[in-house]
């Protein structure tokens, strides 16, 4: 039987990326997904491919509303009335995300895009989860969470060491709960997000990196987990490490 048989899950930036690919694990392990983005033809193919042989339900909300993010936590009420999982995986980045180009209005982008919005879907799960006294929530971080550099940009790296710190606190104060908080730090990951990058990434490169699967399976994982115990923070990362290759170039 399906170890998340029953279980409900609510997937942010569900329309590619990471996201899809969690939502397809999730729901290939039995759960009944919610899949919520920007996007809602994009959430739409990939509820028709879970539908095939799953369940999944659109729920399109731009996370950086506090009053979208409201209506998804009504829905989930009005339709469900529970909520096992949160995979709050929504962000982004911009091409001018260095500090010659940035403006005021890329910052509210990346904070608000990479941290607002997820602090407010944990607001909609908590109270879900506090009655079942039971709930499982990973959120997406980055290396750029653990890390400081200067590939992603001097506030994603602000925001995601943010996640992480959101994540821990969760668990200090949500474990008598029976709630568990995942962060999941991936290194480099061939996602769309590549393309808002300034310098271009080719296939082959983006080849050798993380793919959204292998960010899938390990949340499935996650979710997996018995009751008693909580991952509170795990690292993915590619083997053929960019970072570490340089590193040795120049030490060489």
């Amino acid at each position: 039987m399906p170890q998340l048989a029953g279980k409900i899950a609510w997937v942010t930036g569900a329309g590619s990326g990471i996201g899809e690919a969690a939502a397809l694990a999730l729901a290939e392990e039995g759960a009944t997904v919610i899949l919520t983005g920007r996007t809602r033809s994009k959430l739409e193919d990939v509820a028709r491919r879970i539908n095939q042989t799953g369940v999944a339900h659109v729920a399109p909300a731009d996370l950086t509303d506090k009053a979208q993010v409201a209506e998804v936590g009504k829905y989930i009420k009005e339709t469900f009335n529970r909520l096992d999982i949160l995979v709050n995986n929504a962000g982004v980045n911009i091409v001018d995300r260095h500090w010659d180009k940035l403006t005021p209005d890329g910052i509210d982008t990346l904070i608000q895009g990479n941290l607002v919005g997820a602090l407010y879907c944990v607001t909609v799960a908590l109270p879900f989860m506090r009655a079942q006294q039971d709930g499982q929530i990973i959120h997406t971080a980055s290396m750029a969470g653990r890390f400081i550099g200067g590939v992603s940009g001097p506030i994603y790296v602000t925001a995601k060491h943010g996640i992480v710190a959101m994540s821990h606190g969760l668990n200090m104060q949500e474990c008598i709960n029976g709630i568990r908080s995942t962060v999941f730090l991936p290194g480099e990951v061939a996602t769309p997000i590549l393309d808002q990058r300034p310098n271009p990434v080719p296939p082959e490169v983006r080849a050798r990196m993380v793919q959204p699967a292998d960010c899938g399976d390990l949340i499935r994982y996650i979710a997996c987990l018995p009751k008693h115990v909580v991952m509170n923070e795990v690292h993915l990362a590619p083997t053929h490490n960019r970072g570490y290759v340089a590193s040795l170039t120049r030490t060489l």
